[in-house]
């Protein structure tokens, strides 16, 4: 199993922690129902961020008229909406939730272009809270398709999350299912489809980043 380098740092530091407390839980005088409890529960929390930092193996699903899921999750909104930082107008928003035993790498959703990258400070609300799109601390990507033109993902950060990682930049070319971002421990994203979009996906459905289809381009 590969792991992200964005994990580096938190593996790391959990790993050291982990071995600075069992030292001490096996060379103090601790009682064994003390020590063998505490040293379980270290090991299942190394395991579990471990595992939330694993790149998984996939084959992408690309298409033309194509819009595949930016992450790994659960469709927790389709409606519309009015964009306000960017387009300013109406436009279909498809939500996916991240839970923190996702994969949390982004990737794009769209071949394209990158026209446009923002970072906005924020809060921490839930992820799924509705003010969380335009209230949580995200980040803005806009890519121009060739075709069909532009399209507005979001990333944002939930209350477990606190660093959202975005290596998309205005210029730059997206190439669809490729990564373009990270976001740490609970998360979500949102797409921005022009009115008319067929969506395929339903809410509550559970989707792969750059597996998943959830709509499809108006011919």
């Amino acid at each position: 199993m590969r792991l992200h380098r964005e994990g580096t740092v938190s593996i790391l530091l959990v790993l050291a922690v982990t071995c600075f407390i069992g030292f001490a839980l096996w060379h103090w005088p601790v009682p064994d129902l003390v020590r063998y409890p505490i040293g379980l529960a270290l090991l299942v929390v190394l395991a579990i961020v471990v595992w939330f930092f694993r790149v998984p193996s996939r084959t992408i699903t690309a298409g033309d008229d194509l819009i595949v899921s930016p992450c790994d999750g659960k469709v927790v909104a389709i409606e519309e909406v009015t964009e306000t930082e960017y387009f300013k107008d109406r436009r279909i928003q498809l939500s996916v939730f991240m839970s923190p035993l996702n994969v949390h790498i982004n990737f794009h959703p769209v071949s394209g272009t990158t026209s446009y990258y923002k970072y906005h400070p924020g809060k921490y609300l839930v992820a799924w809270h509705p003010k969380s799109s335009t209230e949580n601390e995200r980040s803005t990507v806009v890519v121009r398709h060739p075709k069909h033109g532009e399209v507005l993902f979001r990333q944002i950060a939930g209350a477990l999350a606190r660093r959202i990682v975005t290596y998309a930049r205005a210029g730059q070319p997206a190439e669809q299912g490729r990564e373009f971002g990270f976001i740490k421990f609970g998360s979500r994203v949102d797409i921005l489809l022009p009115l008319g979009t067929e969506i395929t996906a339903q809410i509550g459905d559970v989707v792969q980043g750059s597996v998943t289809p959830l709509a499809r381009f108006k011919s």
